[in-house]
């Protein structure tokens, strides 16, 4: 089994992840709005969190669950994407993927699926799902 890599703490990612979470695009805003304060399940959640030589969008440590946007600057990039999931989910981590197309169609829809794979991958249950 491979070694599992830890948060990127160089001085470089803290700084791109730090960028990063001072500019967000609407999409990231609006998930990040229902993530916060362990909104669903008391799950808690971090945002532009760097594992390895990437950075998640969105983090569940306990469920070692990264949830990922897709907005128009992963458009022509879904080969960087998949090598990028392939080697998150090689650490035995659980990547999923939302177009955020998709996710203002579905964003309820979103939040259930996010507590579902917590509630999954951790065994626990509050009973606390996602605010209507």
């Amino acid at each position: 089994m491979p070694e599992r890599q830890q948060r990127n703490r160089t001085p470089l990612f803290r700084e791109r992840s730090r960028d990063m979470r001072q500019q967000p695009n609407d999409a990231e805003v609006m998930v990040w709005n229902a993530l916060r304060d362990r909104q669903i399940g008391g799950f808690k959640f971090r945002r532009q969190y760097a594992i390895g030589k990437y950075i998640a969008d969105f983090y569940c440590a306990d469920a070692q669950l990264i949830v990922e946007l897709d907005g128009e600057t992963h458009s022509g990039k879904e080969a960087y994407d998949e090598t990028r999931a392939a080697w998150l989910e090689s650490q035995g981590l659980c990547v999923l993927r939302v177009n955020n197309h998709d996710l203002y169609e579905a964003f309820e829809g979103f939040l259930q699926v996010i507590f579902r794979k917590c509630v999954e991958r951790t065994g626990v249950d509050s009973g606390a799902g996602p605010s209507p």
